[in-house]
């Protein structure tokens, strides 16, 4: 689990509910008419922008991915791929089949070489598996992007409701109250929902993105040098390549000679 995102959803929350808990009650926060403003107006503006599928493809991913990691780092990947190298060195591709493997996209790519498929279909493969789940994690983050951008739009929306609404019955003093309550509580839920939630995960998504991209394709280089029988410290220095320059020198002081 991603601990910093249920960290930073948790405290957002919890400020919130302290700020609001510290000048009155919950119950005078809540207004059904600012809900359907934000939420409605903002799913009908992003099904606007994006085709259904992609909306009930992307929700659900964004959310698994926001608050999931990789379980292997980088660097753990470059240590992982050479110890397979060294593997498939003693005891052929065969020898790779008994390897347990975390990681599926690694395992995926162990397993075409231990059943002996050439080079070009495992690069093509790999390749087009690596681009389609990058393809719908970048889908992931537009959408929660385009709700996080509606959000406070329609806030401004429903203020101006609720507004239009106050200014016409200004001759009922009891109504005043309710319909600027809903005009306030609009902006401030179109703020919650995008600097709480959507933006923060839409960015979120995006770095996983970026790191993913990396890690695959690292993965990618080393299953076809594995494949190719390159000796594990070939192996090795060629991933070392991927890691920030420091963490290079680091890794390779570590390196078995």
């Amino acid at each position: 689990m991603d601990i910093s995102t249920a960290i930073g959803l948790a405290a957002g929350v919890a400020v919130i509910l302290i700020m609001v808990l510290m000048g009155g009650d919950l119950h005078m926060f809540v207004s059904e008419h600012a809900i359907i403003i934000i939420f409605g107006g903002s799913i009908a503006a992003t099904l606007i922008r994006f085709p259904i599928a992609a909306m009930l493809h992307g929700l659900p991913l964004g959310i698994k991915f926001a608050f999931t990691m990789r379980a292997t780092t980088t660097r753990g990947l470059v240590d992982e791929i050479a110890g397979l190298a060294e593997i498939a060195r003693k005891s052929g591709p065969v020898g790779l089949e008994k390897v347990e493997i975390e990681d599926p996209f690694l395992a995926k790519g162990i397993r075409f070489v231990a059943d002996g498929y050439d080079t070009d279909f495992i690069r093509d493969n790999l390749e087009r598996d690596r681009d389609n789940f990058l393809t719908h994690l970048d889908e992931g983050q537009k959408i929660y992007r385009a709700i996080g951008d509606c959000a406070p739009a329609f806030g401004m929306i429903g203020t101006l409701i609720g507004m239009v609404q106050m200014f016409a019955n200004m001759t009922d003093p009891s109504k005043l109250g309710p319909f600027m309550a809903t005009a306030l509580l609009a902006t401030l839920y179109g703020a919650l929902v995008a600097n709480i939630f959507c933006l923060p995960i839409a960015d979120k998504l995006h770095g996983k993105l970026v790191d993913e991209e990396v890690n695959r394709t690292l993965i990618i280089d080393g299953i076809l040098m594995i494949r190719d029988a390159k000796s594990p410290t070939l192996v090795r220095e060629m991933l070392l390549a991927y890691l920030p320059e420091k963490h290079r020198h680091d890794e390779a002081e570590l390196a078995p000679a």
